[in-house]
């Protein structure tokens, strides 16, 4: 059992409902800090605090832009021993992420405010997917291994 009590070895899925509102990134992040001593690397959990907190964001402010506040995200974060996928639905429009991100590849804007997101969580992840379920639903899908950490060390080196 590792500092947050959760089993090492094991595949342990958690989950949080929060209102389409800015002020749920609190309830959100509060959430996600509990998992800080699950195991997984502290620069590891820094990445994917910061990407949860775009990809929750990106979904208040775009896809249910015009939904009613009372409007569920669900959030799921699924532990695994050498890593983790962090999982946002949403019920909004369809959006085509890789489609956006080679858009903003083949016209990069360093002026431009818009896509910075995207880059951000491409950039600090291991995978990251954005589909249509079969309700209806759209999932971020935010994918980062542990072994991550190496790729960033030998970066700096």
């Amino acid at each position: 059992m590792n500092a947050a009590g959760i089993p090492s070895g094991e595949k342990q899925t958690f989950a949080l409902r929060v209102e389409t509102t800015l002020d749920a990134l609190g309830q959100v992040l509060t959430w996600f800090e509990s998992f800080r001593n699950a195991g997984i690397p502290d620069p590891i959990w820094t990445e994917c605090q910061l990407v949860l907190a775009e990809g929750f964001t990106n979904a208040v402010r775009h896809a249910h832009r015009a939904l009613p506040p009372s409007t569920p995200i669900d959030i799921e974060l699924i532990l695994m021993p050498q890593e983790l996928e962090l999982r946002i639905w949403d019920q909004g429009q369809e959006f085509d992420l890789e489609g956006a991100f080679r858009h903003l590849m083949a016209n990069p804007d360093p002026e431009s405010e818009g896509g910075r997101g995207i880059w951000l969580m491409k950039a600090l992840s291991t995978h990251l997917s954005y589909t249509r379920q079969a309700d209806g639903r759209n999932c971020l899908l935010i994918g980062k291994r542990f072994d991550d950490l190496a790729q960033v060390y030998r970066c700096q080196a």
